[in-house]
Order: C-alpha cells, then structure tokens, then sequence
C-alpha cells in the first residue's frame, strides 16, 4: 500500500497502541482535529480517547519530565516535539534522568520511552526552528537516535523504538512528512536497526540520513551519466551506528563521502569519519570527504537558507573530488 510519511507514523502509532494498552501519546496538540503542528496524530484521539493522547501545556521540560516518570512506572509514552530544537528545553530530563536510570538503579529500571520529533530545514523557519540536533545527543550513553527516510522505514522503526526498553530519540523531517512511498501491508519488527544500502555501486560511497538523502540519491543518478557508480547507503540508526555495512562499502569501492543537514564540526559524519580512520584506512584510495551546513546560524530567508545548508551539487562535487584524490 501507498502512504504518506505522516501516514505511515500515524499507523504504526494506531498499531501500538492497539497491540498494547500501556502505550500513551504525549504532547502539544496531539488530540487536536488537526493531529499537532504536522498532522501526524490525527483520528487517534477519537479512536483511543484522551486517557491515552494527551495534550499538554506548552512546556516542553514538564512533559518530556512527566514521559520519563510514566516510563519508569510501567507505561510506554511515545512524547511528540513540535520543533526538534525545543528539545534544549527538556534536555536534563532526557540526558541525565531517562538515559542514565537503566545505568544508576542497576537495570531495575527502565525508561520505554520515544521522543519523536520535527527536524530539520529548507523551509525558512529561522535559526531555532530549522535545525538537526542529532549531534547534539550522539555523546550521550543510553539514548538511541534514530532518522528514517522512507514511509516503509518510519512505520516499522517507530514500531521498533516503542518496544525498545530504553529512551529513543526519533527525529522526523520536515519535508519527509508529505513523502509517498510503499509500505507493506504488515510490518515485521526486526531485531535491530541496521543500515541500508538503498543503491548499489563500485566507485564511490555515499553515506547519509533523513532528507539529504533524497539529494545523495539524485546526485548519483547524475554521476551515473558520466559512468561513475554511487553506492548510497542509508544509516537509518545515529546512534548506534552500524559501520560493518559501511566499511564493507568502503572496502568494496575504496572512498567515501558522508553527508548530513547537521553543521560539519562535531557532526555524525565526524563520527563516521572516524571509525573508518580506525578501521578502513588500507581500503581508501581517496580521501574522506563531508558534506555539511556551514557552521553558523540558520537564516530564515530561503535564498540564504540554500547557501547554508547542503545541497545536490555539493554532494556531485565531493564525489568528483574523492575520485580525483590521488
């Protein structure tokens, strides 16, 4: 069947709370007609009254608060985030109470709980509404960060962190929301979260998440016209990461470019880059290159907003230049 990115997480939510009674849905305007800020709850209220989807205050660090004590005593909240920024606000209760309880009670607790999220830009918001904060919370020990690009990819990984026993941070672009793709009639929930390889190729590896990688995928299909092969290989999971499936890329094709919305310095790719230092250094035969935001504020005006952030030909140049690197 054919569904929208908003549709396929509004599934996989009505599928969850269906399957367990302990799942609750947390945030502004969730039980509005509208289903919140991007329409992705809507009808859930009406199907599973306001006990399960409540709407709260604007108060970003009391309600995330209010998730992390309904976690730990028995339910699974599922909180949604308007902005991915806002989560600064709710950042103790996220960093230092919910991925750290499971550690300090000795595994006596849990904290089954998802913080899904709006992220991301393009779309002329501004510097506190446009931004990909996945770095921000990749240092952070007992949080799993997750991005899906596809329709399919969001049902069943959403399904995957709602049965997770630990905190998931699941972040939801923007411009993915209105996105059309396949997603099978039933969704089996795999055991892990494992990177994709969603096209093959021999010259070059691109690596990326979320929305980008609607650019790495055109990108390649350019670089095909001039007989350059592009495996682009979606890492679905932040953190953890799954560099087998890249380094085995890696191996086979001898470079590597990486590209993320996220500002370069201290970034994913950073982290990336770094493992395949440690680990794929006989296997390159070009340089490691990263595609990123430039490390400043995001403008509100859209003409500005494309010079910051990361775009198609950026990807086509890095390719180039891997391949060119001697």
């Amino acid at each position: 069947m054919k569904l929208r990115y908003r549709e396929a997480i509004n599934l996989a939510l009505r599928e969850a709370l269906t399957e367990d009674s302990r799942v609750v849905v947390i945030g502004e305007e969730v039980a509005s007609p509208q289903g919140g800020a991007f329409a992705v709850t809507g009808g859930l209220v009406q199907e599973f009254t306001a006990n399960r989807i409540i709407d709260t205050p604007i108060s970003e660090n009391g309600f995330v608060g209010v998730a992390v004590g309904a976690a730990t005593s028995g339910l699974r909240p599922v909180v949604e985030l308007m902005f991915s920024d806002f989560i600064a606000l709710a950042a103790d209760q996220l960093i230092n109470h919910a991925a750290k309880f499971h550690y300090m009670y000795a595994g006596r607790v849990t904290v089954p709980m998802v913080l899904r999220a709006a992220t991301g830009g393009y779309r002329g918001y501004g510097a506190t509404h446009s931004q990909f904060p996945a770095a921000w919370f990749l240092n952070i020990p007992g949080l799993k960060i997750l991005a899906p690009f596809s329709p399919a990819d969001a049902r069943w990984m959403l399904r995957w962190a709602i049965k997770d026993e630990n905190p998931v941070l699941f972040l939801e672009h923007k411009l993915l929301y209105g996105l059309t793709g396949e997603v099978p009639e039933t969704a089996e929930v795999p055991y892990r979260v494992c990177a994709n390889v969603i096209r093959q190729g021999t010259d070059v590896t691109l690596v990326g998440f979320s929305y980008v990688l609607g650019m790495a995928l055109d990108a390649a299909e350019q670089l095909m016209k001039d007989d350059i092969s592009v495996e682009v290989i979606d890492i679905r999971s932040i953190k953890p990461l799954d560099m087998d499936t890249v380094l085995r890329s890696v191996e086979k094709t001898g470079r590597i470019v990486i590209v993320e919305e996220g500002p370069k310095t201290g970034g994913v790719g950073a982290e990336i880059a770094a493992v395949v230092a440690e680990r794929a250094l006989p296997y390159l035969d070009g340089r490691v290159i990263r595609v990123a935001a430039a490390d400043t504020p995001i403008p509100s005006s859209l003409e500005l907003e494309r010079a910051v952030l990361p775009n198609t030909e950026q990807i086509i140049t890095a390719c180039v230049d891997s391949l060119s690197w001697k």
